[in-house]
């Protein structure tokens, strides 16, 4: 898929994990919906993205965050303030 995010958006594909506490239980998909930040792969940085490139993973905001339908695929469509860690 070749699109272009303009200014300071990234398009990143979800990334959904299994999350497992230090005690070894494994939290379920609703129970991972709870939490504030997600893990995506970015798709695709904006125009003035500098620090954030195509294949990092990030985790984000997901309360900041969108989703759109692209040429059938699913793409959430983040802003550079609301990454938090990238891998």
């Amino acid at each position: 898929m070749a699109l272009q995010p303009i200014g300071k958006y990234i398009a990143i594909k979800n990334i959904d994990e299994e999350i497992k506490t230090q005690s070894g239980l494994i939290l379920s998909g609703e129970d991972t919906n709870q939490l504030r930040y997600k893990k995506g792969l970015v798709i695709a940085s904006g125009t003035d993205v500098t620090a954030i490139h195509k294949d990092d993973v990030v985790y984000y905001d997901k309360g900041h965050s969108y989703t759109m339908l692209i040429k059938d695929e699913q793409v959430t469509i983040i802003r550079e303030s609301d990454v938090v860690i990238v891998e």
